[in-house]
């Protein structure tokens, strides 16, 4: 099939399912709705599928689809095209936004078959995938933040879905904000890679990429690489910038499973992947990603530990599990970074709906404090979360556990990486099979302590079907990436997903050939930490109760500490957003009401005043014009003579 026709049907089938729910968004239609803009996802999965098995049929060396629809824009040198460009790495990213895309749709009929809005959020949904689909197919990187503000608009959109709710529109706000300020960032970057290389064509840049890595920290491809990745911080949730992520759980569960998984907080990582030529050249930036990325994955495993509510513990993860990504990509394992976001995908898609699950049956219950024993109740949502729990928490032979391992040993044996930065993997990996763990147990395993007013039932097929895909996903995904020194010792298997992005990954400088005995003792290691975390994890919450609890009191200042976030949101109240919003009353009321609004009263008023003198010479009085006249004309010879 035509390839251009497959490209538009792929990006044009979710904005026609938007424009048909938008014009239609008053009914609440759960099943027509939600049917026309889960059909939309699928028709644009199936050309995905399409486009895909084309490009795999291709020779590795010029394996890329590029379409160029029309001339956007021409200023001078400065031409952008509407071309959308699919190569190996936009190829992973479609599959996974419109496959798993596709089963957050499905979920999201039988989830929010009760709301009133329910057309009007199937319409938000569409459009966040549209404008994902822009972001990574895109061949230039204005083409790219098109997409990039899209799916940040229309995340303040469905996070502030429930809008009559202050806390949840704040929650909406608070997203769009803090997203703008890493955006800001972003533009500077692509000017200073525009004033560089003369093109914000992608494929142009990483061709014109230097061959020497640029060692000052205030050279251009340093400056621009590292305004880019603090963009990518905002929209990837990474430190100073994460914080709108945990309150994005205020709008409906499917969309926190959209968000997390498939679409918008894999877009930095995504972002760095695809310009990678670029940034394996500025080792500077790329040490401050790598850091960056393990300091996040620590931070936020540790505020999982103390957190109650189902999906924040889950939100935290995703923060934590998007610094491994970041600290794959940090230390030039692009392929890794790529690996564990699909992984990631999966299985974090599946614990979402499977949190949507449990809420939807807890009756809107969200404190994991209220639960217990439901296992009994919802077979087949423990089970498909089960899965998901072993593959985050990296148990072989599940999808977290390759990805993972992969971006552990890469953060040790690459040169831009350190025996530090894989310490910091370790213990954020320890950590993440300790509040996983306790998550499961509070929810499904030990006593029950649900309410007798609650009776727990399992979710209807519309619902279980996309978790028990999810869970298949999650425990056969990761094969497609299986380590070279696991699949040697498993008769040789091939690293598929390594093998398919080779041609358009550029190679780490400098890195040596593995030692497998080395990285057999590092996955140990980890394997090990992670076993036994998880082990520790259920004895509290399972066999010891009280324990946790006598831990707590014990460390009571600290505890108290880390289960509010480290004070994070308070410092940035204290220090920037109070003080800004002062200093903005303060202008507005010295600037904007004492001196601009006071000196457009008095020039109004002198115009006024002098319109009101002009005005009482025009009396239609004709005596008193006879009399100007003569006055005038006396004057007038007055002046005649007198010369």
């Amino acid at each position: 099939m035509d390839h251009s026709l497959l490209m538009a049907v792929l990006l044009l089938s979710p904005l026609v399912g938007f424009l048909i729910n938008g014009v239609r968004y008053k009914q609440p239609t759960a099943n027509l709705s939600g049917g026309i803009a889960t059909a939309a996802v699928v028709v644009s999965f199936l050309s995905s599928l399409f486009l895909v098995i084309d490009l795999v049929g291709m020779p590795a060396e010029t394996r890329k689809i590029q379409i160029s629809f029309f001339e956007w824009i021409m200023v001078g040198k400065f031409k952008v095209n509407a071309s959308f460009y699919l190569d190996q790495i936009s190829a992973i990213m479609i599959l996974v936004i419109t496959g798993v895309g596709s089963l957050i749709h499905l979920f999201s009929i039988g989830y929010m078959h009760h709301d009133k809005g329910v057309t009007k959020y199937f319409s938000y949904l569409n459009l966040f995938i549209f404008n994902m689909l822009i972001l990574v197919l895109g061949d230039s990187l204005v083409t790219m933040f098109v997409g990039w503000e899209g799916v940040g608009l229309c995340s303040y959109l469905l996070i502030g879905f429930w809008f009559n709710d202050k806390d949840k529109a704040a929650a909406g706000m608070k997203a769009f904000i803090t997203n703008r300020i890493g955006d800001a960032a972003f533009l500077i970057g692509m000017f200073v890679l525009f004033a560089t290389f003369g093109t914000l064509n992608i494929q142009e840049m990483n061709s014109l990429a230097p061959t020497m890595v640029e060692a000052s920290w205030f050279g251009a491809l340093t400056l621009g690489t590292l305004l880019l990745f603090i963009g990518a911080t905002g929209k990837s949730a990474q430190i100073p910038l994460y914080v709108w992520l945990p309150d994005a759980m205020a709008g409906p569960t499917p969309v926190s499973a959209l968000i997390h998984a498939a679409t918008m907080v894999t877009a930095g990582v995504y972002m760095i992947v695809r310009l990678n030529p670029l940034f394996i050249m500025a080792p500077n930036t790329m040490m401050v990603i790598s850091l960056i990325g393990a300091l996040t994955a620590v931070l936020a495993a540790s505020i999982g530990i103390t957190q109650w509510d189902i999906k924040k513990i889950l939100a935290y993860s995703t923060i934590s599990q998007l610094g491994y990504m970041f600290l794959a990509v940090g230390v030039g394992a692009f392929g890794a970074g790529m690996f564990h976001l699909m992984t990631h995908a999966f299985f974090k898609a599946l614990m979402f709906l499977g949190s949507g699950s449990v809420i939807h049956a807890m009756h809107e219950e969200q404190d994991i404090r209220k639960m217990g024993a439901l296992k009994k109740y919802l077979p087949v949502t423990h089970l498909t979360f089960f899965v998901g729990w072993l593959a985050i928490i990296g148990v072989p032979p599940f999808a977290g556990f390759f990805s993972k391992d992969e971006i552990l040993w890469m953060s040790f044996h690459s040169p831009l990486g350190s025996p530090a930065l894989w310490a910091l993997g370790v213990l954020g990996a320890s950590m993440t099979a300790f509040y996983m763990t306790r998550l499961m147990c509070l929810t499904f395993w030990g006593k029950s302590r649900v309410s007798k007013s609650v009776h727990p039932h399992e979710s209807p097929a519309l619902m279980t079907v996309p978790l028990i895909i999810l869970a298949i996903l999650s425990l056969v995904g990761g094969w497609i990436g299986i380590p070279e020194v696991i699949g040697e010792s498993l008769g040789h298997l091939p690293n598929v997903l390594g093998e398919w992005l080779l041609p358009v990954i550029r190679p780490i400088p400098n890195l040596i050939e593995a030692d497998h005995g080395q990285e057999w003792g590092l996955m140990g290691v980890s394997l090990g930490f992670a076993s036994i975390s998880a082990f520790i994890s259920y004895r509290f919450y399972v066999k010891s109760p009280e324990i946790p609890e006598k831990i707590a009191n014990s460390i009571k200042p600290f505890h108290s500490l880390v289960s509010k976030k480290y004070l994070v949101d308070e410092f940035y109240f204290k220090v920037i957003i109070d003080p800004l919003v002062c200093f903005s009353k303060r202008l507005w009321l010295y600037i904007d009401v004492n001196f601009v609004d006071k000196t457009t009263y008095i020039i109004s008023d002198i115009v006024k005043g002098g319109g009101g003198i002009v005005r009482a010479l025009q009396t239609g009085n004709l005596q008193q014009y006879a009399m100007y006249i003569a006055i005038g004309l006396v004057i007038a010879l007055s002046i005649i003579i007198m010369k």
